[in-house]
């Protein structure tokens, strides 16, 4: 069961929505989060998805979305009455995964829901996919970097400085990068 939390900026009543939501079997937080206890609620009750409804969506609230979206990323549904399109990026670049224009119908609140849900699980999978090449990469450029040391001080064939360094690791049972990240250290230049 998904744990979702209200957040708004309006002074419109949400209970409706939060009914509409209880009975299609989402767990519903008790509190309604204002923008500026985002981050403090989302630490505190980790919730699934994020809904958040306002007029227009602060400076202040996409700020408080973008250091959420650092720390802890959920998917967020935001309801606003504000189709301005420079306002919209800003919203989607701070986190947002899915942003409605014309107010909040719970008869709509579940597909919507699960569209964003499904969007944010494909997006975390392509940001984890980009942190593991991004690893790869630095990964072997430290050991590219190594073997270079190597061949430079050691007067060693790159097959040779590369077979050092992979004994070196087997020896220790650490990983190739670990090994050559040993190697740079010793030779005092900054990885």
């Amino acid at each position: 069961m998904l744990r979702v939390l209200l957040v708004t900026d309006t002074e419109k009543p949400i209970g409706d929505l939060r009914d509409a939501l209880a009975r299609l079997g989402y767990e519903m937080l008790p509190a309604t989060a204002t923008p500026q206890a985002l981050h403090h609620v989302v630490a505190t009750e980790r919730p699934d998805v994020i809904i958040i409804d306002t007029e227009s969506p602060s400076r202040d609230t996409l700020e408080q979305l973008a250091v959420m979206n650092a720390t802890a990323p959920r998917p967020v549904l935001m309801f606003s009455n504000d189709g301005n399109q420079q306002l919209i990026r800003d919203a989607v670049g701070a986190g947002v995964t899915a942003y409605l224009v014309e107010g909040l119908a719970s008869e709509r609140i579940a597909p919507i829901l699960e569209v964003a849900l499904a969007r944010f699980a494909q997006e975390a999978q392509l940001r984890e996919r980009l942190a593991q090449a991004e690893t790869e990469l630095a990964e072997r450029k430290l050991i590219d970097r190594a073997k270079r040391l190597l061949m430079d001080r050691r007067k060693m064939t790159e097959h040779a400085a590369y077979a050092t360094l992979r004994k070196r690791a087997m020896d220790q049972g650490v990983k190739m990068a670990e090994a050559a990240r040993q190697i740079v250290d010793a030779d005092g230049l900054p990885t």
